[in-house]
């Protein structure tokens, strides 16, 4: 930065050294501020990151590591950062891409031949840059249920099944996000550098910019010492998802979010992004000029204007650029991302214009601790006038909930409790198969209707029957929260043509897109 030196020597070094050291200093409330968040979201522990001009500012956790446990969540503490990953993905691509061994705009087919969309002309036209961008056509959260919960498919088998997603909508056309596709740009990463995609990561990113606290694979993550328990609200009440860590956890998602980080590490990710590539121990991780294709706008995205409730989070622009959202907050660009796995919540955000990145980090679900910690840091550093966010966020999550909670009131109200199936219980009993998911097992066993997905041990449950030709299947591991409908269409002569489902519930997560399942019988 340029000075223009009218004053004094003498005079230009105090005021330089006055504004140093405010810019150094973490909002005085932030403690305060970060109590109120865990009370008000009822969030058992937080940690959070600052980094300003280049320096951490505050790496420090809140609260505690799960529910009724001593134990208190620290700088070290690790959480899933989930897609938060996708920016190291971005990143890992862009290292490729200056060494000229890709080029962004490179066909995905000419370094992964067996590469297929369900379209031919999208498999020929589909590039490197379009597998980060989310433009594909492929309906939102498109063959995530080949991943989450966890399934024995692995990653390039999951890729291969691109071929049988339909495509909703035109090529380049709709923004909808999907997590398939960061997949396949791990799998190019394997082709083209010879290394899959963790090790890849681990020495050419995290070890470079001395992150050396982070996890990459969730397959080791139960091992870790200090590591944060994730939480959600079952029934109403947040309590511990203690089936976290025993799903079996694969590392196939890993390029899509499959990253655990903590405070420490993170403020250290944010300096490299902030320094154009260089970290603090030295090392140039990755050239300038990668920055200008990561943080550059690609698909614009839907948004509409901010609730009354958090009026001045209001923006002009949103867009997805190669593993980050750009928007603007206050009149700056942001560029920021955030992730959500079974229980953990975190958001990084980084304001290029004020040298400044913040990182927050949750092991309980929901988007308003991040956002009013994030905005609170913000607003202080940009000198903004005082805004109570916790309170605004809060009044809109309440508002959500009770209005879902209202939709599903209705939705019991119109049950006809009267009807029964067309069929005997053991008539609808069968293998069903979905072109890209594969087989769903149904079956009656001791006066028990079940259901079992083949490929993904934690869908397993009983069906209750809801009315008519529909079923609800309720999921022994309850911490899923994905309880869903499953109807089944009959054939003029009454046998079973196909089955359809449909969760129940608008708060289950969008992973579990069983609705774009088509149960055929075998």
């Amino acid at each position: 930065m340029k000075r223009i030196f009218f004053l004094s020597l003498a005079f230009t070094t105090t005021a330089s050294a006055v504004v140093a050291q405010s810019d150094l200093q973490p909002p005085p409330n932030i403690d305060a501020v970060v109590q109120n968040a865990l009370s008000s979201f009822e969030v058992p522990g937080i940690s959070i990151a600052i980094v300003k001009n280049g320096k951490v500012v505050l790496a420090k956790g809140y609260g505690v590591r799960q529910l009724g446990q001593p134990k208190s969540v620290d700088e070290h503490t690790l959480f899933p950062i989930a897609s938060n990953t996708k920016a190291f993905t971005a990143t890992a691509l862009a290292l490729l891409v200056q060494e000229g061994k890709i080029k962004w705009d490179d066909p995905v087919i000419d370094h992964l031949p067996w590469f297929r969309m369900s379209d031919p002309f999208v498999t020929a036209n589909m590039t490197i840059r379009d597998l980060l961008v989310h433009r594909s056509g492929l309906p939102a959260y498109a063959g995530d249920l080949l991943q989450f919960p966890p399934t024995d498919y692995s990653r390039e088998a999951i890729v291969r099944k691109l071929k049988d997603i339909p495509l909703a909508a035109s090529f380049r056309s709709t923004y909808a996000y999907d997590n398939i596709l960061y997949l396949a740009a791990g799998e190019v990463i394997k082709a083209v550098s010879g290394q899959n995609w963790e090790d890849f990561v681990q020495q050419r990113i995290l070890d470079k910019v001395g992150m050396r606290e982070s996890v990459l694979r969730f397959s080791k993550l139960k091992q870790q010492p200090n590591l944060a328990t994730s939480h959600a609200p079952v029934n109403g009440k947040v309590q511990v998802l203690d089936n976290f860590f025993e799903q079996g956890f694969s590392d196939v998602s890993a390029p899509a979010g499959g990253i655990a980080s903590n405070a420490v590490d993170m403020a250290q990710w944010m300096l490299v992004q902030l320094d154009s590539g260089r970290a603090t121990n030295g090392n140039q991780v990755f050239k300038p000029s990668a920055i200008h294709e990561l943080w550059k706008l690609v698909t614009p995205m839907p948004f509409g204007k901010a609730q009354d409730a958090v009026k001045p989070a209001n923006m002009d622009f949103l867009g997805y650029a190669l593993g980050f959202n750009v928007f603007n907050y206050r009149g700056v660009k942001v560029v920021a991302h955030g992730g959500k796995l079974d229980g953990f919540v975190s958001r990084m955000t980084l304001f290029p214009d004020l040298d400044l990145g913040i990182a927050v980090l949750t092991n309980q679900e929901g988007g308003g601790p991040y956002a009013s910690i994030t905005n609170t840091i913000a607003d202080y550093y940009l000198n903004a006038p005082s805004f109570n966010w916790v309170e605004g966020y809060k009044k809109i999550a309440v508002a959500n909930r009770d209005a879902i909670l209202k939709k599903e009131s209705g939705q019991a109200q119109l049950r006809n409790t009267q009807s029964s199936p067309s069929l005997p219980l053991s008539a609808y009993a069968g293998t069903y198969s979905d072109k890209w998911y594969g087989d769903v097992i149904i079956s009656q066993e001791n006066n028990k209707f079940s259901i079992r997905f083949a490929h993904s041990p934690q869908l397993a449950g009983e069906l209750e029957h809801w009315q008519y030709n529909t079923f609800i299947a309720r999921w022994k591991n309850r911490g899923l929260r994905a309880d869903a409908y499953i109807t089944f269409s009959l054939r003029a002569d009454g046998s079973i043509e196909h089955a359809t489902m449909k969760a129940i519930s608008a708060l289950t997560d969008p992973s579990h897109n069983f609705h774009d399942l088509l149960l055929k019988r075998k």
